[in-house]
């Protein structure tokens, strides 16, 4: 038999995509997952990875990040915050317009060791600027869209469209109606920002279908799915229970502790959790992505439920069953984790704190069984200064 490129020994494996939650060794040979097993023979293997006392997952799927640097006031580099994170495929959701689109596969996607897909903001000029993408109609030229997608579809797996007081200012709902257009022309999903409106949710519910992705779902702007007294509007549900995704995307302004206890006390959990991460989240509160399923972690939800809503649930999100499992047979994108104990405590965008006692921390992140090496990450841009309430210096955990 051929040896194994590499075995991870030792780890606790937590791939709900695989039904595998447990003791076992893994191997890989030629980039693939080769065999799973509670126990492989290191004499097999030409490398062996000793993981005792970490657990081993499929590579990390943000489903909402802007990694377009440069080009972009968000965008940050995906695989320097890929190898400390164990993020291995990234989602940049809307950094990329109609006629931004090529630098974007050209400098972004082509050269990156990490997985980069992306949503095509319905907007042509994308996130060239801080907000503003929607207020010209002009820009929302679903033909040429719909041909930028036809091109592209090796990449582009959705729709995006901010949908808020700030990016629509003064085209009220018709950015979202243009949006659901291109989304059925091209049979895509359609991802949905919401923070504070006009226009309002009611407005923006009625353009949602299943499949669909409401981003920003635990706002704590006027567009939040709990009213004052907790109690989750009922037409959020009914989406849910039919198949609408209700995505965390933090951010720095986009995750609130009220609206997400009351949100998971009425069993409205989350279908997937995601970081937001760009040139001023990265900075805090939200960090990384192990920070933010941390923040869950220490609401009660188990590990394997938070790596859940990180691996398998946005691969079905994405329509790429292929993405997010280390079964036998599928490629070899993986991340090791610590768990921590002792005593952390997390903000949300209103840097409201919450002690927890838990803090999952990333020590390696692999591609096509790869180790992805650490790098230093470019200084940020002169712009990329937090909000007032947020400079408070307070660290992850």
């Amino acid at each position: 038999m051929e040896p194994y490129d590499v075995l991870f020994t030792g780890a606790d494996l937590v791939d709900p995509g695989a039904g595998l939650v447990g003791r076992y060794d893994l191997a890989v040979r030629n980039g693939r997952v080769a065999a799973v097993a509670p126990q492989l023979d290191p004499a097999d293997a030409t490398q062996v990875v000793d993981a005792s006392g970490q657990f081993l997952t499929p590579g990390l799927i943000d489903l909402h990040t802007h990694i377009y640097w440069g080009a972009t006031y968000w965008g940050i580099e995906a695989d320097p915050v890929a190898a400390r994170s164990g993020v291995t495929t990234w989602i940049d959701v809307g950094s990329a317009g109609a006629y931004t689109f090529p630098g974007f596969r050209e400098y972004i996607a082509r050269p990156g060791r990490a997985r980069v897909l992306s949503f095509l903001n319905l907007s042509a000029i994308g996130l060239v600027a801080p907000t503003w993408e929607l207020a010209n109609l002009d820009y929302c030229d679903v033909d040429l869209a719909t041909q930028i997608v036809e091109a592209n579809r090796d990449l582009i797996v959705g729709i995006k469209a901010r949908i808020d007081q700030n990016t629509t200012r003064g085209t009220g709902i018709r950015p979202l109606e243009l949006a659901r257009q291109l989304a059925d022309r091209v049979a895509l999903p359609l991802m949905v920002h919401i923070g504070n409106g006009p226009p309002s949710l009611r407005e923006i519910a009625a353009l949602l279908r299943p499949g669909d992705i409401l981003t920003h779902c635990f706002t704590g702007g006027n567009h939040r799915i709990a009213d004052d007294a907790g109690r989750i509007d009922p037409l959020i549900i009914e989406l849910q229970r039919a198949g609408l995704v209700l995505d965390i995307g933090h951010g720095t302004g986009s995750f609130a502790y009220g609206v997400t206890e009351a949100a998971l006390a009425a069993g409205v959990l989350p279908d997937v959790i995601s970081s937001d991460i760009h040139q001023l989240s990265v900075q805090g509160p939200m960090f990384d992505l192990p920070t933010t399923l941390s923040k869950f972690l220490n609401l009660g939800m188990s590990l394997p439920d938070v790596i859940d809503r990180a691996t398998r649930r946005p691969a079905l999100a994405l329509r790429r069953p292929d993405l997010g499992t280390l079964a036998p047979g599928s490629t070899a994108d993986l991340a090791l984790f610590r768990l921590e104990r002792g005593t952390f405590v997390f903000h949300d965008v209103a840097m409201q704190p919450r002690q927890g006692d838990q803090r999952l921390v990333s020590t390696a992140t692999y591609m096509a069984g790869t180790l992805l090496p650490r790098q230093a990450e470019r200084p940020l841009h002169v712009w990329a200064l937090l909000p007032a309430h947020q400079r408070t210096g307070t660290t992850a955990g």
